[in-house]
């Protein structure tokens, strides 16, 4: 779900601007998923570019408030959320803690790294929603912790199918500052892809799996 439409094509156009989010649809990537895609979006580039981390921070904390209050905690998703997710906790004077993939299979065997009593509630930060499956894994975690998980705010979704399905079978709510069609409008406003790229890119986004 988009709250502000404006913050939604400006954190595209910023996006774009920094080269987080790269188009070429002639030269498609590979995802680990093995997927084809037009598009590699890596949003930990905006780490580097001090007023972008900050409006993309401040935004992020205004939707946390505006959604949740104050929560007890902010939980970053590892590793690409880490960063945004400690700007966020900081703008918000709250506490934060992340968490990893998995167990650790050594030291202490830490899944949720950092303070986290029972019944606290947590609002989960995460950079970017493709499938939504790591994302809800490290819900999952936290509630094993018994963390009181009032829902997580992303920079970015692709917006697939399977993401909404899996965010709605959890009964998790996802808010997120940009997402896939406001980046294609920025992008073709802009002259970021061509005419004759759009239905391309367009065309990606309903069937993923299958494309090329």
């Amino acid at each position: 779900m988009i709250l502000d439409q404006a913050v939604a094509k400006k954190t595209a156009e910023l996006l774009l601007q920094i080269n987080a989010i790269k188009l070429d649809p002639e030269n498609p990537f590979t995802w680990a998923s093995g997927w084809k895609s037009p598009i590699y979006c890596d949003n930990r580039v905006m780490l580097s570019f001090p007023e972008i981390r900050k409006y993309v921070a401040k935004a992020m904390a205004e939707q946390v408030k505006s959604l949740y209050g104050k929560p007890d905690v902010i939980a970053g998703v590892a590793t690409g959320a880490i960063g945004v997710g400690i700007l966020v906790a900081e703008a918000l004077e709250l506490p934060f803690i992340y968490v990893r993939p998995e167990a650790k299979s050594h030291g202490r065997q830490n899944q949720i790294e950092g303070y986290l009593e029972p019944n606290q509630k947590v609002v989960v930060i995460e950079d970017l929603i493709s499938t939504g499956k790591s994302s809800l894994n490290a819900v999952r975690a936290l509630n094993d912790h018994g963390a009181s998980v009032m829902g997580m705010v992303a920079i970015f979704t692709y917006g697939f199918d399977v993401a909404t399905a899996n965010f709605e079978k959890e009964n998790l709510a996802l808010n997120t500052l940009s997402d896939y069609n406001h980046l294609i409008e920025q992008a073709s406003e802009t002259n970021y892809i061509k005419e004759s790229q759009l239905q391309t890119v367009l065309q990606w986004k309903d069937n993923p799996a299958q494309w090329k």
